[in-house]
């Protein structure tokens, strides 16, 4: 059985777009522990400001689920609302 030569060349079209990708995969995965050790080297990454944004997020988790447990409109409510 004879080899069609079309074969090697639908093979190197099916993986130039692979090795393509692969290559910028690796450019952009290399670059990943820089990005990580950046992030952790910004000031908003120290303890009291992740502290401040932990609380607010909890806030407003609190806020969610009591809309989601009543039907009033709570969007429209004043600001210094209580239960």
């Amino acid at each position: 059985m004879a080899l069609d030569p079309r074969w090697p060349l639908a093979l190197f079209r099916g993986a130039a777009p692979i090795a393509l990708g692969l290559m910028l995969w690796v450019a952009i995965a290399g670059g990943e522990q820089e990005r990580q050790q950046t992030l952790k080297a910004q000031p908003e990454g120290n303890a009291a400001v992740l502290a401040e944004r932990r609380r607010h997020n909890e806030l407003v988790m609190m806020a969610l689920r009591e809309a989601a447990q009543t039907d009033d409109n709570v969007s429209q409510r004043q600001v210094p609302w209580r239960k």
